[in-house]
């Protein structure tokens, strides 16, 4: 049997790199990079199969031994910061005044000068009024205005979209496309659910020419397996899914990274960030789970859950900028953007009696960014990159090692008029340039409840050697860069599993309400192109919000297999011991199974849980809790006595814990649940499905942040 390769291409804004890797060994095979082909007639879909082809021919691997091949696209995010979106129109639907209110949608600004923006236009059919022919009226009247796509929203349409759907197929017979608000979101909320659907439907024509181009290639190249795309929530869908609903793919950059630090690098809790050359995308991996949030569009949060990543505008590339006593910022201008090669990276013999000219590298800018400038008229750019080799904080194996002595010529420069050392400049650069990381670092932090004395940074990207180890060493940090830290995104996209999400708002939900959810997203999932039998559901309820989430993942046809070999228990304990900074002798096995280790051990008064998976992975990482083996039978009575136990009482509030379900090879998550009678239920849709005397693991955390 011929080996079986995955394949993932991430679109960046100078690169676009395709990566291959071993389905069984998962090593890298196969790497092919190109410069993003913005101007070209197919767009960056034309650059996507160039690196797709390169990656193949150069490491002589045959279309037909490609059995997962997935795509991030920059097509969705760009169109919007663009301006490259359709005229909608919005059809509301409902039996009230209100209804009429919220389904109406003002043009969506895309930016602060508000010359990008989606334009709309609006009109309502109440629901007694409602029947086809009303229907066709009021497209052909929308479009009489102007709109390209059409928007179909219905007041609680999450609960009976039939009006939707007709308008859909109406569509059809008319030739125009159709976004069904109850398609894209089931959660309730029709203004913002109505406005997802607009953004939604504004890139469709956009994004088909993307996916039909990008699609015949591929097929062209001779791979028949499913074509997936990468989602803003790290997950990847079918290329027919993305057809529907291409505002999912919204920040799939980002997200591809984020999965490539889970994945590859066995990131469990760690703030990751990709340092490229012009900003830095920094996000959360807590308890082996990237953390979510919903998408903002012009300046409204939409019902579009991605990874929650934030984008800051330093990197490598930063330039300098500085009055005549001390350097007063990095960025967010890049020396890309003000056409100048870094100093590090010049030949030293080009720096001859440097001076220092301050520049403007684009209209608004402040005219204070530094470039220097030789006798011999060539001009280059101070960056984050030259002060970080110029402190010889980056290894010569590094993706962004340089010359010492340019980068060294080019600071002393500005050293000298400043009247400082080259050594007291760099460090005010590279304190300027990690103050802004530190500050979202912090922010993610606190608002994930990631424990201070548990965060590690985990770095990928080109830049990420001249940012990270200097950024971790001012924090007191752990860090890790990515041994392929460059392609670490396209790494992200070959290893993406699929995944979709079904919100609700369901106040005190049934059982019978969470068995819907729950069947509703192992059919999205495999809409999606998951493989029935590999999909798994993790049931979450937000009790203050009424919120009922049922995330579905799964793989494709081709099932994934381990990452790595798998850890005996000595190596578990060498990763768990490494985790709580304690020798490795004073953790005590607390709990096994088949595919789980779960080690605790006192620090100070708190007792610390680690639990590490069979391949490595530490899926639980609590600083105050306790582990117990039990049955499916005896689960309630255990968590009962967590509940009670764990619960921190501060002032009149209970803070009630955190419950971990080790069940096979799962681990289930409950953390946020406060109410016990819901968390009881919640946990049943997971244990019907097994029998009665199966062994599991619980633990409990207290919430002490």
């Amino acid at each position: 049997m011929s080996r079986q390769v995955r394949v993932g291409i991430d679109v960046g804004g100078t690169h676009t790199k395709a990566v291959a890797i071993d389905n069984d060994t998962y090593e890298i095979i196969g790497i092919g990079s190109v410069k993003t082909t913005h101007d070209h007639e197919d767009g960056v879909s034309a650059g996507v199969v160039e690196a797709f082809k390169k990656c193949l021919t150069d490491n002589n691997i045959e279309p037909d031994e490609v059995s997962f091949i997935a795509h991030s696209t920059t097509q969705a995010t760009n169109a919007l910061l663009e301006g490259d979106v359709a005229v909608t129109g919005v059809i509301g639907m409902g039996n009230s005044f209100l209804a009429k209110r919220q389904s109406k949608i003002d043009d969506i600004v895309l930016d602060e000068t508000g010359k990008r923006k989606i334009s709309t236009h609006n009109t309502y059919i109440p629901l007694k009024k409602y029947n086809q022919s009303e229907a066709r009226k009021a497209m052909e009247a929308l479009q009489g205005q102007g709109a390209e796509v059409i928007v179909a929203s219905k007041a609680f349409g999450v609960d009976d979209g039939t009006e939707e759907r007709e308008i859909a197929e109406l569509g059809k017979e008319l030739g125009v496309e159709v976004s069904q608000a109850s398609d894209i979101s089931k959660m309730y909320g029709l203004s913002k659910r109505t406005r997802t659907a607009v953004i939604n439907a504004s890139i469709l024509p956009k994004m088909f020419e993307t996916a039909d181009s990008t699609e015949s290639s591929v097929r062209q190249a001779g791979i028949k397996v499913p074509l997936m795309i990468m989602r803003g929530d790290g997950g990847v869908m079918d290329i027919d899914e993305m057809r529907k609903r291409p505002v999912l793919t919204m920040l799939s950059g980002p997200a591809a990274s984020t999965v490539g630090a889970l994945m590859y690098l066995r990131a469990s809790n760690a703030i990751f960030f990709e340092v490229g050359g012009t900003s830095t995308d920094i996000g959360v991996i807590k308890n082996g789970r990237p953390m979510i949030d919903y998408s903002i569009v012009g300046g409204h949060k939409t019902l579009i859950s991605s990874l929650d990543v934030h984008v800051s505008g330093v990197a490598g590339g930063s330039m300098v900028r500085a009055n005549n006593r001390e350097v007063v910022a990095v960025g967010p201008r890049s020396a890309h953007i003000a056409h100048l090669d870094y100093a590090a990276f010049a030949d030293p013999a080009d720096i001859v009696n440097p001076k220092v000219v301050r520049i403007q590298p684009m209209q608004d800018d402040p005219s204070d960014y530094i470039a220097i400038e030789s006798s011999n008229g060539k001009r280059f750019a101070i960056t984050v990159t030259c002060a970080a080799n110029a402190l010889k904080i980056v290894k010569e194996t590094d993706y962004s090692y340089g010359n010492y002595e340019a980068a060294h010529k080019a600071i002393k420069a500005l050293a000298d008029e400043l009247g400082k050392t080259v050594e007291q400049v760099a460090t005010e650069i590279m304190d300027r340039a990690s103050d802004v990381v530190i500050k979202v670092i912090n922010h993610l932090a606190e608002k994930h409840k990631v424990e201070r004395d548990q965060i590690s940074l985990v770095g990928g990207g080109g830049g990420a050697s001249s940012l990270l180890p200097y950024t971790a060493k001012r924090m007191g940090l752990n860090y890790d860069i990515a041994e392929n830290a460059e392609v670490i995104s396209s790494i992200g996209v070959a290893l993406a599993m699929v995944r979709d999400v079904v919100e609700r708002v369901i106040p005190s939900p049934t059982p019978a309400d969470l068995d819907d959810i729950r069947n509703e997203a192992i059919q999205s999932a495999t809409k999606s192109g998951a493989s029935p039998d590999t999909i798994e559901v993790q049931m979450e309820i937000d009790a203050q919000t009424n919120k009922v989430r049922a995330i579905a993942t799964g793989s494709t046809e081709v099932r994934t297999t381990d990452l790595s070999a798998k850890v005996d228990e000595a190596e578990a304990r060498e990763i768990a011991a490494q985790s709580m900074q304690l020798p490795a002798n004073t953790l005590t096995l607390a709990a096994k199974n088949n595919f789980f280790f779960v080690f605790t051990a006192m620090k100070g008064e708190k007792s610390e849980v680690r639990v590490v998976d069979n391949k490595g992975f530490i899926k639980v990482q609590r600083g105050d809790g306790e582990a117990e083996v039990t049955t499916v039978g005896g689960v309630r009575s255990v968590v009962d006595k967590f509940w009670e136990d764990l619960a921190v009482y501060k002032s009149d509030i209970k803070l009630a814990p955190d419950i971990y379900l080790c069940i096979g090879a799962k681990v289930v998550d409950y953390t946020g649940m406060l109410d016990l009678a819901q968390l009881n239920m919640v946990m049943d849709t997971e244990l019907m499905q097994h029998g009665g005397r199966e062994e599991v693991i619980l633990m409990g955390a207290r919430n002490n942040i």
